[in-house]
């Protein structure tokens, strides 16, 4: 054998150089340790790439009318007391910025000269003032008013500014806003009356008005 050569195959060696078997199996394992292991190779990484998320939540402001959007009453002459036959369920809804202080709700109508009006040419009419409402609080107990829609002059200080010059309402809910209810509801419940000795000689006919319901978030 080569100088320098080891063997550890005892038939095939020079008696003067074979190794005791266990001697030459613990030089095998040792060999085996220390050769390269490719499995154990270090991992590649790559660069960072990235992806910009961009998300926007708009402000919103919306009413409905739940139920009672059409009111009727039988009028008597010259009485105080004609209640409408169903009460109207106002549902106010909004997602608002940081910074807004409150939300009021708005019964309203253009002419407050003319809340309703008779059928036919020269119809007389039933004034804003003869048209009230009684309002019970409903969903996050807002704050509730009560009283004729000739409450608030468009115009006026304190008047929003969909009210028409010409015409008047009433604030019947407000809800103050605080960072718990940026977005959330409300709701109201409005019993109509409509008070004929306003007018003491209204006549016999059908009589028509519309009410606007309607929100601001201030500031």
């Amino acid at each position: 054998m080569p100088l320098g050569e080891l063997c550890i195959h005892r038939r095939k060696c020079p008696r003067a150089e074979r190794l005791p078997i266990g001697i030459a199996g613990l030089l095998l394992m040792i060999a085996l340790m220390v050769s390269p292991n490719p499995a154990a190779a270090q991992a590649r990484i790559s660069n960072v790439g990235t992806v910009t998320l961009n998300a926007t939540m708009s402000e919103s402001l919306s009413v409905s009318v739940t139920s009672g959007n059409i009111v009727d009453f039988n009028l008597l002459p010259n009485t105080a007391a004609n209640p409408g036959n169903v009460p109207s369920v106002i549902t106010t809804a909004w997602v608002l910025r940081p910074g807004r202080a409150s939300v009021t709700v708005w019964a309203w109508v253009p002419v407050r000269g003319a809340a309703l009006t008779g059928a036919g040419a020269g119809g007389q009419r039933i004034p804003a003032r003869a048209v009230s409402i009684t309002t019970t609080a409903g969903a996050n107990a807002p704050a509730v008013a009560s009283g004729a829609l000739n409450a608030t002059r468009g115009g006026s200080p304190g008047a929003p500014g969909f009210i028409t010059a010409g015409g008047s309402g009433l604030n019947f809910a407000t809800k103050a806003i605080t960072a718990a209810n940026r977005n959330s509801i409300i709701s109201a419940s409005l019993a109509w009356n409509i008070d004929t000795t306003v007018r003491p000689q209204l006549v016999a006919n059908t009589y028509t008005g519309v009410v606007n319901i309607q929100a601001q978030a201030t500031p």
